[in-house]
């Protein structure tokens, strides 16, 4: 079989490890020769960001930042890193304090220093995102791919139980998006399906305790980080198309958008991505894509309902036609509005998914 395709790889550096926190992103403060920096932090991170800044010149920080990075936010911290005259956006949380980071530095034109505390993935990808009036934008720029990310199992151990399953998820939807996104190719996939594989290994329950080892932290961050550059190579599938729809204009928390929807969109396409469907299930080590999918999120206890998360009844149907308006051209499967309403009410509801619930019309097959 002949292939012809383009791929895009982005340029960072990684430093993967535990207990490298401090030592790691010292060195590359100084290896970026950062004199002023902007510090950002999760309100979940503050221990890391409290050890950071003891040991580090910040200039200015930011604590809190508020998911889907609404507009306001994004203007305050413009002004903040303006005012210190930063040279580096040291950036330590999950996707809401990274997405803030790479907000300001899409203004700013400032560098990124990510450190993760969650599987969301921002770090490894150009995609911006700012939430303003009931509506996302989103776009890809260069210049919010962090310049170096510094992965430390130690900081995702403790999680909550509840928001590592949703991150994890979250992470598990950017491996199967990206087998139908828009510049989905060989490489992508295949970085897809190493990644399912290690969230599948990462994400079972310690057997002792709230902790996780550091193997299965390890394993879940390296699943987090191919998912992501799989993600940024192959672009915006449906499943986050609805996703920002969903938290852009009902103010949805993202991870466990993500969770809920992850099954419901699996399900829609599967019947035009039978290849696609063999080796997601394959990575999950399941006869069948759907069956290992709910298996694990049995095993985690993922979120299943988004009138668990805050989407109303009331909401459904201006949000069927909000979706049926950003449906990829390249999704394997035609959308209806039908479908549309179909899929957002079960899983606002907490339906199991079922590939034969929708209507079936002209399909086209992904190889």
């Amino acid at each position: 079989m002949t292939m012809s395709f383009s791929h895009q790889t982005l340029g960072q550096r990684v430093c993967f490890g535990a207990g490298n926190l401090t030592t790691d992103v010292r060195s590359e403060t100084k290896r970026l020769g950062a004199q002023q920096i902007l510090l950002i932090a999760s309100g979940s991170a503050q221990r890391a960001a409290d050890e950071l800044h003891a040991t580090l010149r910040i200039a200015h920080r930011l604590d809190g930042a508020r998911q889907h990075v609404p507009v306001e936010e994004v203007e305050l911290a413009c002004d903040a890193a303006t005012q210190a005259q930063a040279d580096l956006i040291l950036c330590v949380g999950g996707g809401s304090a990274i997405g803030l980071g790479k907000a300001v530095a899409l203004k700013t034109r400032a560098p990124i220093l990510a450190v993760p505390t969650t599987y969301a993935g921002s770090e490894a990808t150009n995609i911006w995102g700012v939430t303003e009036a009931g509506a996302k934008a989103t776009g890809a720029d260069d210049v919010v791919l962090p310049r170096t990310v510094v992965y430390d199992a130690e900081l995702v151990r403790d999680l909550p139980a509840e928001l590592a399953s949703a991150s994890g998820m979250n992470a598990l939807a950017h491996c199967i998006d990206s087998f139908w996104a828009p510049h989905a190719d060989p490489l992508n996939r295949l970085g897809a399906e190493e990644a399912i594989r290690a969230l599948r290994r990462g994400m079972a329950p310690p057997a002792e305790g709230p902790s996780r080892s550091l193997e299965a932290s390890q394993q879940l961050q390296y699943g987090a980080y191919l998912a992501a550059t799989a993600f940024a190579s192959a672009g915006s599938g449906l499943h986050h198309k609805i996703c920002h729809v969903l938290g852009g204009s009902f103010g949805l928390p993202h991870a466990q958008t993500h969770a809920v929807m992850l099954p419901h969109v699996l399900a829609f396409n599967l019947g035009s991505a039978p290849e696609a469907g063999k080796r997601i299930a394959a990575a999950l080590g399941a006869a069948d894509p759907l069956e290992g999918l709910s298996g694990l999120r049995a095993q985690i206890g993922a979120p299943r309902a988004l009138r668990d998360h805050g989407l109303k009844e009331a909401d459904l149907e201006r949000a069927a036609e909000l979706i049926l308006g950003v449906v990829p051209a390249s999704n394997p499967r035609e959308m209806a509005l039908e479908d549309a309403a179909q899929l957002i009410r079960a899983a606002w509801a907490g339906d199991d998914p079922a590939t034969d619930a929708f209507s079936h019309r002209s399909q086209q097959s992904l190889p």
